[in-house]
């Protein structure tokens, strides 16, 4: 039924009109007191959930932040069957992102192209809102991704991202640093381990007892990625997540044509599948264990989310195929999920 909606209606529409619209429909799940009907029909099996960052996660499967970029949708995601919601990403100064269009579907590789900017209304008003859901005693894990205002100079950073922390660490469950989305130019250069050395430690100073998180680019070569998994772990961060979108467009299927027409941006969904795959076992070959790690880009199906969980993946994230799944996508995951491992658990009796 949604795959017919998405090919004769929403495929028509403007990308980002569209993401208005399906925002407004969840939004409407809690408001119209429909969130315990939802509940009942997406709800995860209880033997999901896990025990990471000393919180419960009802399950593994999460919204990664670029959804709800002001926290208004955190309930409706809940009602959906997403066992965590990643907000943002939020900056310290509310901004309206980069000029429209800045949102592209590659429906023939079931991806997208965007080049957002970081749109938001600042940490200050994403807080009030994350605090009243947080308030809830039926909820689900919140975390806030932060990141650095366009405004603000790559020198002046870590004293922006300093007030996004002290203004969200006291309402979040945990606070991901994103500092390698391709759309806030001087971003990704906060990567290097000179520059991001001084930048957690200054986040983990306001987060205090929240657990802090880094998210980075799939775009990293083997020693980078391992030198931001061995400073993680000289800090003490709580995680990585791997990974953000990919400035990278090879092996699509979509007319070039269309491609370059889209122009720059961060390319998510399948195409990502295989790089996300690859980070993700590097960080899980370079931390310990009990270290969390967030599995995200290219997930699609519960045989991807299994295959990242296989891979050593602690969680795991989605957004860009929830366009193209449609509403019920969570429930397929968490009901794959328990189906895969009902189905292990049958094979080894």
């Amino acid at each position: 039924m949604y795959e017919l909606f998405f090919r004769t209606v929403l495929r028509r529409l403007d990308p980002e009109r569209a993401h208005h619209l399906a925002v407004s429909v969840i939004r409407a799940i809690p408001l119209l007191g429909l969130t315990g009907l939802v509940r009942r029909f997406t709800r995860p099996d209880p033997s999901l959930a896990v025990e990471t960052l000393g919180l419960r996660f009802e399950s593994p499967f999460g919204m990664a932040a670029g959804f709800d970029k002001d926290a208004r949708s955190i309930r409706g995601l809940w009602a959906l069957g997403f066992g965590h919601v990643e907000i943002g990403t939020v900056t310290a100064i509310a901004q309206d992102g980069n000029p429209k269009p800045r949102l592209f579907r590659l429906v023939d590789d079931r991806a997208v192209i965007n080049r957002m900017g970081f749109n938001n209304g600042g940490a200050a008003a994403a807080a009030e809102r994350v605090a009243r859901e947080r308030s809830r005693s039926r909820r689900p894990v919140i975390g806030a991704n932060i990141g650095k205002s366009r405004v603000v100079a790559v020198e002046d950073a870590i004293d922006d991202y300093r007030l996004s922390a002290r203004t969200l660490a006291p309402v979040a469950d945990y606070i991901a640093v994103n500092v390698s989305s391709p759309n806030t130019p001087g971003l990704r250069g906060l990567q290097d381990e000179a520059l991001l050395r001084p930048l957690l430690s200054a986040v983990l100073d306001e987060a205090m007892a929240t657990p802090v998180l880094v998210k980075i680019a799939p775009d990293l070569d083997d020693a980078a990625i391992d030198a931001v998994c061995a400073l993680a772990l000289e800090l003490g961060l709580a995680g990585i997540i791997a990974t953000n979108t990919t400035v990278g467009r090879e092996g699509l299927t979509t007319e070039p044509a269309v491609v370059v027409a889209a122009g720059a941006g961060g390319l998510s969904g399948a195409p990502l599948r295989e790089r996300s795959l690859q980070v993700l076992r590097r960080v899980r070959a370079a931390v310990p264990a009990d270290f969390c790690v967030i599995a995200v880009g290219g997930i699609d199906t519960a045989d991807d989310a299994a295959e990242r969980l296989a891979a050593g993946a602690t969680l795991v994230q989605g957004y860009t195929a929830f366009l193209y799944r449609g509403p019920l996508w969570a429930r397929q995951i968490t009901r794959g999920l328990a189906r895969l491992a009902s189905s292990r658990g049958t094979a080894r009796a």
